[in-house]
């Protein structure tokens, strides 16, 4: 059996107009052209698909189920339309992203109410991953486009660092400490100290930092976020070093912030899939954290020297 596009279009149009003539008018097309198509479809299939009641056309069982089979191809057909439709167009589409939890929560709030304010019809999808699954994701060509803390592009990436900051302390309302502007190891001597997990990167940095300055901390909660951490501090629970995004998204909510004096890094930066091709959407997306990460580099200033 070899139906024709064109027979399936012409039954279609039959079915939704409810007659031949309706039909011919819908196609651009002639009422005998309808009809001899139908008459060969029918052939074809070995089946009437309409009866004939006092000259107009009644469809059958088997048009009825012949036309949701072809109406479910015909709705697939339109999707793949709106698509293409949309790819050239910079107010409309999806952003899929791929970002470290602490982004989620901190920076991409913000990089999200600047980038709608240009595309506010353009969907964005996010999802926070931990490494080393962020990067396998990323080389897996899975995501528009990542943020992480690294400085090295995964394999099959293209990586561009947009932020470099230090870690700062984060201590609760009224603590003694808040007294200095500056806080050493020294400082933290003795100190009931909320940490990250033993595995995190952070945290080992700072772990080598306490124990080369010969400073010995109450390290008596640990928690696998610094969003975690700062909501210990908050209750008052004992000091930590987070990253200063987290602390300055919730500077104030009962945690106050402090330089560190030895400086531990912390970098966002913005990952492209090689062979994932990038859009304007993405360009503008990645323009609106730039842009972000700019206000947040003068509202640490300004917290951090008050």
């Amino acid at each position: 059996m070899e139906l024709s596009h064109r027979q399936i279009e012409v039954f279609r149009a039959v079915m939704t107009s409810g007659s031949v003539t309706a039909a011919a008018a819908l196609l651009y097309t002639s009422q005998p052209t309808v009809s001899r198509e139908l008459a060969r479809l029918e052939q074809l299939l070995g089946f009437a698909l309409f009866d004939r009641v006092r000259g107009r056309l009644q469809p059958t069982a088997s048009a009825l189920a012949l036309f949701d089979e072809v109406q479910r191809s015909y709705i697939g057909l339109e999707r793949i339309a709106g698509v293409a439709a949309n790819l050239g167009r910079q107010d409309s589409g999806q952003l899929s992203l791929l970002c470290l939890p602490a982004f989620a929560h901190a920076l991409l709030p913000g990089v999200c109410r600047r980038f709608r304010v240009q595309h506010a019809q353009v969907g964005v999808a996010m999802t926070p991953q931990e490494s080393p699954l962020l990067e396998e994701w990323l080389s897996a060509q899975r995501y528009d486009l990542g943020l992480t803390e690294h400085d090295e592009a995964p394999p099959g990436t293209q990586l561009q660092s947009q932020w470099l900051a230090d870690e700062v302390c984060v201590l609760p309302s009224g603590h003694p400490l808040l007294a200095r502007t500056v806080l050493t190891p020294q400082d933290f001597a003795g100190q009931v100290f909320v940490s990250l997990s033993p595995d995190d990167p952070y945290r080992l940095q700072l772990d080598k930092v306490f124990a080369e300055a010969g400073v010995a901390r109450q390290m008596l909660l640990e928690t696998h976020s610094a969003v975690a951490v700062c909501a210990m501090v908050a209750a008052g629970l004992g000091v930590a070093i987070v990253n200063p995004l987290t602390a300055l998204a919730l500077a104030g909510q009962g945690v106050q912030l402090r330089r560190f004096a030895v400086s531990v890094p912390f970098r966002v930066s913005v990952v492209r899939p090689t062979f994932r091709p990038s859009s304007p959407l993405t360009l503008a997306f990645s323009a609106a954290v730039a842009a972000e990460l700019a206000q947040a580099s003068l509202v640490l200033a300004q917290t951090l020297a008050a």
